[in-house]
């Protein structure tokens, strides 16, 4: 843990599911991940000036982690790898961190295809949320998600982060400004109930039915 960014670096796990610091050696799994998916995820993202083959090249990804680690020694940012049976499939980042009076930040995520609707990305951001609101000593995390996003809705939701309302042209992507839905979680609620002990108790319930 460093004084500037308490939290970091984070290493969590529940049953197959665990989230690590993104390394140099995940630059071929990762590009060939985001590659593929293109058609998954490029219209939840905003652009990057090039095309999206040459942004999720190695080289890319690279270049993306020297950014990221200066964004961590500022204190600024977690970007974290979601791993399956040890095996990267996703990513989670939680992103303009800012400390003293606002103790807020945000969380995006994205996930493979081929691996979504497994629980895999909500178990992900449940154990992020429960050791940034403890551990990470910050007091709210915010999750932005366009209406259209249904999938990501859902994750929200299962996790029962409060919907505070609707951002009005919130994130340019895909063309256009685009509203988004916002979500947050604050440490009195986690407090009250971890993320990961509400999702396997809805899991639990939902298994009965």
């Amino acid at each position: 843990m460093t004084l500037s960014n308490p939290g970091w670096p984070v290493r969590l796990a529940h049953g197959d599911v665990g989230v690590r610091p993104f390394r140099r050696s995940d630059a071929r799994r990762w590009s060939d991940l985001r590659r593929a998916n293109e058609a998954w995820l490029a219209p939840w993202e905003p652009g990057t000036g090039t095309t999206w083959h040459e942004a999720h090249s190695p080289a890319a990804f690279r270049a993306m982690l020297r950014g990221l680690k200066r964004s961590v020694k500022d204190g600024t940012s977690w970007p974290l790898a979601v791993c399956h049976r040890g095996e990267l499939v996703g990513g989670l980042t939680v992103g303009n961190i800012v400390r003293r009076a606002f103790g807020s930040a945000y969380a995006g995520y994205w996930i493979d295809q081929g691996h979504a609707g497994r629980g895999i990305t909500a178990t992900a951001l449940a154990l992020v949320i429960d050791h940034a609101l403890t551990v990470g000593r910050l007091h709210r995390i915010e999750v932005n998600v366009r209406p259209e996003n249904a999938p990501s809705n859902r994750i929200a939701e299962k996790l029962g982060l409060r919907r505070e309302g609707l951002h009005k042209r919130y994130l340019y992507i895909d063309g256009g400004w685009r509203d988004h839905y916002g979500y947050a979680v604050t440490a009195e609620e986690v407090a009250a109930e971890r993320m990961i002990d509400r999702m396997e108790r809805l899991r639990r319930a939902e298994s009965n039915h």
